[in-house]
């Protein structure tokens, strides 16, 4: 591991401004400087720099972090060589591991060096692998592009990973990370045998499972790897970090269902393609989706299983859906799918597939009509009994309204009768809605706290000894005891951001770190009575919390009688705290 201390030392002679200004075209803005964000396609700046706090942060896609994440998202790469990039620009040689012991060297090793040790093993193996390379050649794969993705080669052996594992084919790592299966006599095989084998990259390039196709009839015709610590299907998109490039070029991504699509897609020109992992598309996905591109294509099989796993996208799609996005469906011929089509019809043939794949609102509307005979009352009554659990939830307002409109025509009902069926508000008027950056944030008491203690770290002597009890939120608890730890030895928000692996504590230090910029900074004196009043706020928030809950119990079967006195004194105490003197609770 990298020690912290060394980590604090390259982001504070670091400049994150001159780092990103080599990447991304940056203008000043007041005390930060404003771009738009290479994360994700947008006509006006939301993404923000801070050199006051060495942050950048988007308003549109949110994505935020340090000098390190930054690196780590925009180049795709791991932890360890952002350190290594910056410390290199600013003078510093990273400090070497430690040299482990015996003992330490039978342990257990990291999931990600077990990962890509296998990995490198798979592509050696395709080297000398006649059978796989012809079956590769057979699809009209180059080298170029088997080498893009990592494909590799899972010999036919039981025990093919102990030839580069040796004794730590035993180590618990290995199943773990889905590499390795226990059989009921505790015996060890490989999952993968006699397969071509797609290595699933997570967003920085880290390899965090396998696909295995294998090469004659056995089944299943394709194996994932398992779910583990690194890898959630549900979550992960096979091609998406190989393509980030096309589909910030192209502002499209399209979805398809398999890793011969997306690999093939490319050979034939076309890079912005990801595939689904062995499972219908997510909100996850979607929402990762929208955050690479504003216009998704699914591009799925014309048979009936291509149309089901449509209409999961279509579902899981709709409340994720906004004005200025869109989501078409492209449905090829059967007896096609996306890398047999590209191989047949070549590159021109796909894009125009793509231009004239259909919108979301008319496959929304086709799939609700089905077979029903709108000549009929009852047909027409039924379709706008099957769109009640579809249009509602649709989350782009306009777009929403001329579904509506749509609908009515077709139900030969006036809008404001479709409405009231669907459960909406008649006549209410779409407004679109408002602009990511004038957005305003309401700011808790507790987390008006930890901002002030960002600040003034000095202020943790301040605090009472309750002040635990005082914050609901378990997150934040944990980031005012971080902060109550450090305060005496230096405390960067920046640098906490980066070592903390919890999602939620990160999102807590983000908002700590952006939104405050034209704030004046506070003298001491007035840090003081800020913080009283803040703590004030919570104690007498505690006390309503309280009071609620005895009022409730009150109504409901009465008191004990320490409960009514307990009950007395929190209303006597909260009058104490109107009137500025300090609870005795």
């Amino acid at each position: 591991m990298i020690p912290e201390s060394f980590v604090q030392e390259v982001l504070a002679r670091v400049d994150i401004v001159d780092l990103i200004e080599r990447h991304v075209p940056l203008k000043k803005g007041g005390a930060n400087y404003l771009a738009c964000c290479p994360f994700h396609n947008e006509k006006s700046p939301s993404f923000t720099v801070s050199p006051a706090k060495q942050f950048y942060h988007c308003f549109g896609c949110g994505a935020h972090g340090t000098a390190i994440g930054f690196l780590m998202e925009y180049a795709g790469v791991s932890f360890r060589d952002a350190i290594k990039e910056l410390a290199q620009q600013v003078g510093l040689t990273v400090p070497e591991e430690d040299r482990p012991d015996p003992a330490r060297q039978k342990q257990s090793q990291s999931l990600l060096e077990v990962m890509a040790r296998a990995a490198k093993f798979y592509r050696d193996q395709l080297k000398v692998s006649p059978n796989a390379i012809t079956y590769l050649k057979g699809r009209g794969l180059t080298g170029e592009v088997a080498a893009r993705y990592g494909i590799g080669y899972a010999p036919e052996g039981w025990q093919g990973l102990r030839t580069v594992f040796g004794e730590h084919y035993e180590d618990p790592g290995l199943v773990e990370g889905g590499l390795v299966i226990t059989n009921d006599a505790g015996r060890r095989y490989d999952r993968f045998r006699d397969r071509v084998m797609f290595p699933i990259h997570d967003q920085r390039g880290n390899i965090i499972g396998f696909g295995g196709r294998v090469l004659g009839q056995g089944e299943p015709k394709y194996l994932n790897s398992p779910e583990t610590p690194l890898f959630e299907k549900g979550r992960e998109l096979y091609g998406l970090h190989q393509a980030r490039q096309a589909i910030r070029e192209s502002n499209t991504v399209v979805v398809t269902e398999g890793y011969m699509d997306v690999v093939a897609l490319a050979q034939f020109g076309f890079g912005a393609a990801v595939a689904t992992l062995g499972t219908a598309t997510t909100p996850t996905h979607i929402q990762k989706l929208f955050r690479q591109a504003e216009r998704v294509v699914f591009c799925f099989d014309g048979d009936n299983a291509g149309r089901k796993a449509a209409r999961r996208a279509l579902e899981n799609s709709l409340e994720h859906l906004a004005d200025d996005r869109a989501v078409r469906f492209l449905f090829l011929p059967k007896e096609h799918d996306p890398d047999s089509y590209i191989r047949e019809q070549g590159l021109i043939a796909f894009q125009r597939a793509l231009d004239e794949a259909t919108p979301l609102t008319d496959f929304l509307l086709r799939e609700l009509r089905g077979t029903l005979d709108l000549d009929t009352a009852e047909g027409r009554a039924r379709l706008v009994h099957e769109a009640k659990d579809w249009i509602p939830r649709m989350s782009a307002p306009i777009l929403r309204a001329q579904t509506l409109r749509q609908l009515a025509n077709m139900a030969g009902m006036d809008l404001p009768e479709v409405e009231r069926a669907l459960g909406l508000e008649p006549g209410k008027k779409v407004r679109p809605p408002p602009k990511r950056l004038e957005r305003q944030r309401v700011v808790t008491p507790s987390r008006q706290l930890l901002r002030l203690l960002a600040s003034k770290p000095a202020l943790c002597a301040e605090l009472p000894d309750n002040i635990d009890s005082l914050l609901e939120d378990a997150g934040e608890s944990a980031i005012l005891q971080l902060f109550c730890e450090r305060a005496g030895h230096g405390l960067s928000l920046s640098t906490l951001f980066d070592s903390q692996a919890d999602a939620g504590l990160r999102n807590i230090l983000a908002d700590l770190l952006t939104g405050t910029e034209d704030e004046e900074p506070l003298e001491d004196t007035a840090a003081l009575v800020l913080l009283d009043d803040i703590v004030r706020t919570l104690q007498r928030n505690q006390i309503d919390r309280e009071i609620a809950q005895l009022s409730a119990k009150a109504s409901q079967g009465g008191l004990s009688t320490d409960e009514s006195r307990r009950f007395a004194a929190l209303l006597s105490h909260k009058q104490s705290l109107k009137a500025g003197q300090k609870p005795p609770v």
